[in-house]
């Protein structure tokens, strides 16, 4: 027999006076109800003055020790500008805070000392912990930020960024996607298919970016096949200072036929679109004559030609790093020790499509 709403409510109200505050998912499961009827009694309670409403929790009206402001429910998460590989995490970490009663406050990072800035705001406003992914384009903006980064005194977790072992942050909870295993999919894949001659065109503005470089070097190294491997620019954006041309930036036609190279891995996505055509302009057809692996798997899909790309767990990253967060802030509040720090790397996968075929 279903309880009546009225009663339910007052079941509700006497929850939430009681401890404080109450989730509404954890109400949903104590009552045994949906959370779409619990999220329409706490909305009636709030309309009848007699609790107040938050995202995703129900609060009393009695003053809290732990809350001045309304204020205290927010977390800052900090992202570059123009990155579209961080939407997902964005939204998954969104979606995780909400969850745990929680508002995320997205800030941009503009330039080289925009990450600061925007870590200074989001504290301003009222932020009682910090998802942080730095810009970071070269290795001495990171140094540079590792002073201040070390200094503050709220929880952070940084995401898709892990510190270097005996930095100042080297303390700091982070979550990445394993772009090491990410490089080694892409070149067990082509392989498998025959290719050995393999055109590596990256970015270079980023810690991810740095360690899709480095690990390609290494692994086609390992495998003895480096040297008929070459590395490339893979636009003239792509680097620490996009003003000047780089001398690294090559034409990828030119550079498939100079190598002899049968295949190509380009990071990212839009870059990897761009570049497809411009083979195709030049003659070499993917995947007849030139197999491509695409990587971050944000709109790989897309172009004219489905590209195969290795896909990290983007949404997983961003829901972890959340988790390490509230983590945080749960002892914080209780007056307990953090805890020993956590480093998570998680392994992405590769998605198979229409570009890449067997070696003749």
């Amino acid at each position: 027999m279903r309880e009546p709403a009225q009663k339910r409510q007052a079941r509700i109200a006497a929850l939430v006076e009681a401890r404080g505050s109450a989730r509404i998912t954890d109400l949903a499961d104590e009552l045994a109800v949906s959370v779409v009827t619990v999220r329409r009694d706490v909305e009636e309670l709030a309309q009848r003055g007699e609790l107040r409403r938050g995202h995703g929790v129900a609060r009393s009206l009695r003053p809290m020790p732990t809350e001045s402001t309304a204020t205290g429910d927010t977390i800052g998460m900090v992202v570059p500008e123009r990155n579209t590989y961080l939407t997902e995490v964005v939204q998954a970490a969104r979606e995780a805070a909400e969850k745990a009663g929680l508002r995320l406050a997205l800030h941009i990072a503009a330039d080289e000392r925009g990450t600061e800035r925007a870590v200074r705001q989001a504290l301003d406003a009222g932020a009682r912990g910090l998802l942080l992914a730095p810009r970071w384009r070269t290795e001495a903006e990171a140094r540079a930020d590792h002073a201040w980064l070390a200094a503050l005194e709220v929880p952070v977790v940084l995401v898709e960024r892990r510190p270097h072992r005996g930095s100042a942050i080297y303390g700091l909870d982070c979550v990445r996607s394993d772009h090491a295993y990410g490089v080694h999919l892409a070149l067990e894949h082509l392989i498998s298919l025959g290719h050995l001659r393999i055109v590596l065109a990256a970015r270079d503005d980023s810690p991810t970016a740095r360690v899709i470089r480095s690990e390609f070097a290494a692994q086609t190294t390992a495998r003895g096949i480096g040297e008929g491997c070459p590395v490339m620019l893979s636009s003239r954006t792509a680097g620490p200072d996009p003003r000047p041309r780089d001398e690294r930036e090559a034409d990828l036609a030119a550079a498939v036929r100079r190598a002899g190279a049968t295949a190509a891995l380009i990071h990212g996505d839009m870059d990897a679109l761009v570049l497809v055509q411009r083979l195709r302009e030049a003659g070499i057809e993917v995947p007849r004559d030139c197999s491509v692996v695409a990587y971050n798997d944000v709109v790989a899909d897309m172009g004219q030609i489905a590209l195969t790309a290795v896909a990290p767990p983007k949404g997983e990253v961003g829901q972890a790093a959340l988790e390490l967060l509230t983590r945080q802030l749960e002892r914080t509040r209780a007056g307990r020790w953090a805890g020993a720090a956590r480093h998570l790397e998680l392994l992405p996968h590769l998605v198979v499509r229409d570009s890449t075929a067997q070696l003749p």
